[in-house]
């Protein structure tokens, strides 16, 4: 309300002023100077109309992967089965996938993307392992015709790593998309600092 009494005062001398001085004597200079007054004038105004700061908006998601190791699993009957509860629940569209480790190569562990399966010379399923998952929760299982008889180390003290990726970049199907079998690749793309790994209880 300020702002406007003061641009109808100063438009009131400016025309006041005007009419009582010979068109003549107007120069540029003059000219120059009252209409950088009027344009200082009028940001002021529009400077002091501004609204009270709206509400913040939500934060962006960032791009986390977030990774946790099992203690070794033994796969025992009836279930063959172990069930894990993230600490947190994961968002809608991530990813859950899951990474056996297989042996150990030149030092290095080596992790493979399940479901991994093996099969007899025929053709059928020996066994093979396999997960399910929601945004909650992981189980972890075996699956097979006689699992009971299955070799111990294969059945007894397995480790696997629970890794849970943003959606918008599992990019399936893309050109570029993720190699998700590859856990090193996995690992370096989203720089998760292995030491730091979570672990379920």
């Amino acid at each position: 309300m300020g702002s406007k009494i003061v641009i109808n005062i100063c438009q009131f001398y400016f025309l006041d002023w005007y009419l009582k001085v010979p068109y003549k004597i107007l120069n540029i200079e003059i000219m120059k100077k009252i209409i950088l007054l009027l344009v200082i004038v009028t940001t002021i105004s529009f400077m002091s109309c501004e609204g009270p700061e709206g509400p913040q908006g939500q934060t962006g998601y960032s791009a986390e992967a977030i990774v946790y190791e099992t203690i070794p699993i033994n796969f025992l009957a009836p279930s063959f089965g172990v069930f894990y509860t993230f600490p947190s629940p994961a968002l809608r569209s991530d990813h859950v996938l899951v990474y056996r480790l297989s042996g150990i190569d030149q030092g290095e562990d080596v992790w493979q993307l399940i479901p991994q399966y093996k099969y007899f010379l025929n053709g059928t399923l020996d066994f093979g392992y396999n997960y399910d998952a929601t945004r909650f929760d992981v189980n972890i299982y075996l699956e097979g015709n006689d699992l009971q008889n299955l070799n111990d180390n294969l059945r007894l003290g397995q480790i696997f790593r629970v890794v849970i990726i943003p959606g918008q970049f599992a990019n399936k199907g893309t050109k570029n998309a993720l190699d998700l079998s590859d856990y090193k690749k996995v690992i370096k793309t989203f720089k998760i600092d292995e030491t730091k790994i979570k672990r379920f209880n």
